[in-house]
């Protein structure tokens, strides 16, 4: 089929929820992307940052063509071979607790926030979260989401939420009660816009969450899986969480989710209390054990971190050139570009020109590409964006 054709049909059949790219994509190869007229497009955003190794990396590809034709989905009735592996090599790589799989991010992090509920004391009821974060689209998780603009036509929102400013260690203290149950934060906002936690922040949260009997959630679902250049944000700072979730990158384009848990407080996730019907099947959870064997068969972590300097450098050139561009932040492969204007245009011109960029908050350009993109790639991309800059220059 045609790019309108595909269109034409989405416009009778599929609900308008999301605003759509003018592109058919019918193939998916490494940082590239193919639409349905056969062009090439420079991926620097590859499916919301879900395939954190490339598109159809090949050793996911063979392991889910592999096991579908073994067993595609079993009941959680039953042990499950790939699950306990997977939760075996994300413990070894994370703070060493275990795991609970579902299907995506804003599962997780439901998930998240019922174990620290049930984990802590009967009048702990209350959540901390950061202004400009972002935790899913559930109803409990979008009102973890402190951006009005996601609870427009939805009020009244959920009770028991605290919001703080980001970085704000006076805020969060005073925000602190006995009703709190946990924290919850991103080690780095990416819808938010690529704002890094500070050490000092990191710390003082685990801090008052020790000291007030309080969970402490990082929600990774985007830090996670190596993009920040270790396996899981928190990493960066020595600070470990009680709780913490994941998705996106974890199975390399298929749908998965998980939490990890440190041993005591996953005591408190007892038969009965949650539970998912797809979560920690067979086929995703290959393709979860795939993912991390290329990242660390193509020294993959140790990429993301040459790349992101070289990127980060690459674009401070365009900034010393273009009084748009304020500033560049982030860690490893996930690097917001700050800009003094607005960033949609530049998006769609980068597309036309055949890049795949994002704009989040309407004046941060997101580059995250995947772990395996290469400086010819990146160059590529950044002489694009060139380009689209000296236009509007």
């Amino acid at each position: 089929m045609k790019t309108n054709e595909i269109i034409e049909m989405f416009d009778k059949y599929v609900i308008a929820n999301y605003g759509r790219l003018p592109r058919a994509i019918v193939k998916g190869e490494g940082n590239w992307l193919f639409d349905a007229e056969g062009n090439k497009i420079l991926d620097m955003f590859p499916g919301w940052a879900v395939s954190g190794i490339g598109h159809c990396h090949p050793k996911v590809v063979e392991a889910i063509q592999e096991q579908a034709g073994k067993l595609l989905h079993i009941d959680n009735t039953f042990y499950i071979e790939n699950q306990g592996k997977l939760a075996m090599l994300l413990s070894e790589r994370g703070f060493g607790g275990k795991c609970f799989f579902c299907n995506s991010g804003a599962e997780a992090v439901e998930a998240a926030m019922k174990l620290a509920r049930r984990h802590t004391a009967p009048e702990k009821y209350k959540y901390i979260t950061t202004e400009g974060s972002f935790h899913g689209r559930t109803f409990a998780v979008v009102t973890a989401t402190a951006q009005p603009k996601y609870h427009e036509g939805f009020m009244p929102m959920l009770p028991g939420f605290e919001y703080v400013p980001f970085n704000d260690i006076e805020a969060l203290e005073e925000a602190f009660s006995d009703e709190v149950a946990a924290v919850m934060i991103e080690p780095i906002q990416g819808e938010g816009g690529i704002n890094v936690a500070t050490q000092e922040y990191m710390e003082t949260i685990r801090n008052l969450c020790d000291t007030n009997g309080a969970m402490m959630i990082l929600d990774e679902v985007q830090t996670g899986l190596g993009r920040t250049g270790k396996w899981f944000g928190h990493q960066h700072y020595g600070v470990e969480p009680d709780i913490m979730t994941m998705a996106k990158a974890l199975g390399g384009g298929a749908a998965i989710g998980a939490i990890m848990a440190t041993e005591e407080v996953a005591a408190s996730l007892v038969p009965g209390t949650h539970a998912s019907t797809f979560g920690g099947n067979p086929l995703a959870c290959a393709a979860g054990i795939a993912v991390i064997e290329a990242i660390e068969e193509d020294g993959l972590l140790q990429n993301a971190i040459d790349m992101g300097k070289y990127t980060r450098e690459k674009i401070e050139e365009l900034k010393a050139k273009y009084p748009i561009i304020d500033s560049v932040r982030g860690k490893g492969l996930m690097i917001g570009i700050q800009l003094t204007g607005p960033g949609a245009d530049i998006v769609s011109e980068c597309l036309a020109k055949g890049l795949r960029i994002n704009c989040t908050q309407g004046t941060v350009l997101r580059f995250m590409p995947s772990m395996t993109v290469s400086k010819e790639e990146i160059d590529s991309a950044v002489r694009i964006l060139d380009g689209v800059l000296a236009k509007g220059a």
